[in-house]
């Protein structure tokens, strides 16, 4: 595929288009803290729900992630995995939301959601923009056929669970709308790192996902790496960010250390923009600091 359609670039320009005014009379020191599901974090900046880290990687990859979440006291997100992976990251102690592929075998994805109550995890997610391969043909991953959630469908495993229920892969008014209206608690605007050239960036589809959303809350992931990408987002609508691979290279850099300091600099970072543009807390973020070139 050509750069030319690469929707991680394409994401990436559209973030660094966005600059910021800054406004210092009548500031304060900013407080970076949220509270999502009930529980109250330092900072709304989390893990990207990754998936097979050990197996891309190195053994202890994702408990290396698990644990700089907790060191951070960072919300952890995971994908596709096994429920003895799940038992384990778990076992950490980081408050964590699974999300759970669009599995062909619908009892699947209810059986991995009751198995996310019996661990009290924070929230459980479906990803919808797995469903189709390169040639867009129904995927297959790690053996197990993928196939197109309907909202009739997801109404079902909103309502068959207490646990809050995320989508994952919303990218369009028109998924955010049957989401919304299946009973979703969350969804995470994303492109899945360039599943499909040319896509929106999430950044550029927030506003507009933002003003149908209520008090839904809304995440984004794909080329989000810094505190002040995080601020970008927050401002636009965003009540958390999740970020990837720059924790992938932290892994490898130095592990679960390297992974907590890289979630703390990046709630710094946060903090820093929004000392800057007069934002005391999260819920006084205002897109009218953000200006695009």
């Amino acid at each position: 595929m050509s750069d030319i359609g690469n929707s991680n670039r394409i994401s990436r320009e559209y973030i660094d288009s966005l600059r910021i005014e800054t406004r210092y009379m009548d500031s304060t020191t900013p407080d970076t803290a949220f509270t999502l599901y009930g529980e109250r974090f330092p900072s709304p900046i989390m893990t990207a729900a990754l998936s097979h880290l050990d197996h891309f990687m190195f053994p202890g990859a994702a408990m290396a992630l698990a644990q700089g979440a907790k060191a951070a006291n960072a919300v952890l997100w995971y994908g596709m995995a096994d429920d003895a992976e799940i038992d384990a990251l778990a076992a950490t102690g980081a408050r964590m939301i699974e999300i759970i592929k669009p599995y062909t075998d619908r009892d699947k994805i209810l059986s991995k959601i009751r198995h996310a109550e019996q661990l009290g995890l924070l929230a459980v997610g479906v990803d919808i923009d797995h469903p189709f391969a390169e040639d867009g043909s129904l995927d297959v991953v790690d053996g197990e056929e993928m196939t197109p959630i309907r909202t009739v469908e997801l109404a079902g495993i909103c309502a068959a669970t207490k646990l809050p229920v995320i989508v994952k892969g919303v990218l369009s008014r028109h998924d955010a709308g049957r989401c919304l209206a299946a009973g979703a608690k969350g969804l995470v605007l994303s492109h899945h790192n360039n599943r499909i050239e040319y896509a929106v960036p999430p950044l550029a589809i927030l506003p507009e996902i933002a003003a149908v959303a209520g008090d839904v809350p809304l995440f984004v992931d794909c080329e989000i790496k810094t505190g002040m990408d995080a601020f970008k987002a927050l401002c636009l609508g965003a009540k958390g960010v999740c970020i990837g691979r720059p924790l992938m290279t932290a892994i490898k850099q130095g592990g679960a250390d390297a992974v907590r300091d890289y979630l703390n600099r990046a709630r710094d970072g946060l903090a820093k923009a929004m000392a800057y543009t007069g934002c005391a807390d999260l819920d006084h973020m205002s897109s009218t600091v953000i200006r695009r070139v």
